[in-house]
């Protein structure tokens, strides 16, 4: 049985005491994509994170208000913070209003954060944001293990995407 299966007391037709109920999927709503760290960055692995947020800052998100561009992770004290995402100002808030570029702590579990802290120590990594999205709701951040490209991988990409571009015009 799948860990996302729950079983469910009672009688089916085959005379089994328990049978699996099926979990329904979460909506996935897409907040923001960082598509420049798909550009400057190799993406080894990539991790979904929770986020600690205050009222105006969910607010915010659900107009689509962030953005993405320049920040990243840190592990501190045996936490991951995402530092330098802009989330903005909710238009309608009070003296209650969130600051935009503040550090906001990402839930993970400290096995993971282990995991990832080792890795980050023996390679030259970084921990880059990939999307912010709410998965029901819940807003959630996909991080990704990333090495820096140099600037012949960069243009080798390019070419890449151009080909299947006029691959796909071909064909169509």
């Amino acid at each position: 049985m799948n860990k996302k299966e729950k079983t469910v007391k009672g009688e089916n037709s085959k005379g089994n005491i328990s049978a699996p109920v099926q979990q329904k999927q979460r909506k996935e709503t897409l907040i923001a994509l960082n598509k420049k760290a798909y550009h400057d960055y190799a993406i080894l692995d990539k991790y979904e994170t929770g986020i600690v947020l205050h009222g105006t800052e969910v607010k915010s998100l659900r107009e689509h208000k962030a953005s993405l561009v320049d920040s990243y992770a840190r592990i501190k004290n045996a936490e991951i913070w995402l530092l330098n995402a802009n989330i903005a100002v909710y238009k309608h808030g009070t003296f209650t209003n969130h600051k935009p570029t503040s550090s906001r702590k990402l839930l993970m579990k400290r096995s993971e954060i282990r995991k990832i802290g080792n890795k980050l120590k023996d390679k030259s990594l970084t921990l880059i944001p990939l999307k912010l999205y709410f998965s029901g709701p819940f807003v959630k951040v996909e991080l990704g293990l990333a090495k820096g490209k140099k600037l012949y991988d960069k243009r080798e990409s390019i070419k890449r995407a151009d080909i299947q571009r006029q691959l796909k015009r071909v064909k169509v």
